[in-house]
């Protein structure tokens, strides 16, 4: 099995209230993650977490928005335990994000939205090979069966056309006639169209 080199987070967008921030903290800490927490003056915060594999500080940069802190750039990870901390805090604070899992000969990149992985891509050189990608098969299901504004219209022009046709009937007058047959005509075109 492939080692793995580093995992970037390339795109990350994190939006916590002050409770999921403390949670978030406390998660790292539940894990024994070493981190710094520093309050700026204006309520922004940054998490500062030491990666011991690579000796570095990943310092992820929470700007104070209303009541929430927003999290959004990118940051680059070699500790298994902070990789999986990272995943599991996007997942669990549904965040977004386009995550690089470094190979040797290859990358796997993720695409986070809300918490879940919607797209992963095999990226080797300069091809890429699709491995999955999430389709809401259910959700447009429904949607389509929801729609039926259409099925509405066509019942409408029909009943237009019957009404329409009838009056046509027994009416005498040529000019008037023809002012419906215009009508009729505009509207088979507009159900032919509907039904096609």
């Amino acid at each position: 099995m492939a080692m793995r080199l580093a995992t970037q987070y390339v795109k990350t967008c994190l939006q916590l209230t002050e409770a999921e921030m403390a949670m978030f903290i406390q998660m790292f800490v539940d894990h024994q993650a070493s981190l710094q927490v520093k309050v700026l003056e204006n309520g922004n915060q940054e998490v500062v977490l030491l990666d011991n594999e690579a000796g570095q500080e990943i310092v992820l940069s929470f700007e104070r928005k209303f009541n929430t802190y927003v999290c959004s750039g990118s940051c680059c990870i070699t500790d298994k335990n902070l990789v999986q901390l990272m995943r599991k805090a996007v997942a669990t604070f549904k965040g977004s994000a386009v995550v690089h899992r470094i190979y040797e000969t290859y990358t796997m990149i993720y695409e986070y939205e809300q918490g879940t992985v919607i797209k992963i891509v095999e990226r080797k050189g300069d091809s890429e090979r699709l491995i999955y990608e999430f389709k809401d098969t259910v959700g447009m299901l429904e949607q389509m069966f929801r729609k039926v504004e259409v099925e509405q219209e066509i019942l409408s022009i029909k009943s237009q056309i019957n009404d329409l046709l009838d009056l046509r009937n027994d009416i005498q007058d040529v000019a008037v006639r023809e002012q419906i047959d215009g009508r009729l005509q505009l509207m088979t075109r507009r159900l032919f169209a509907l039904e096609a």
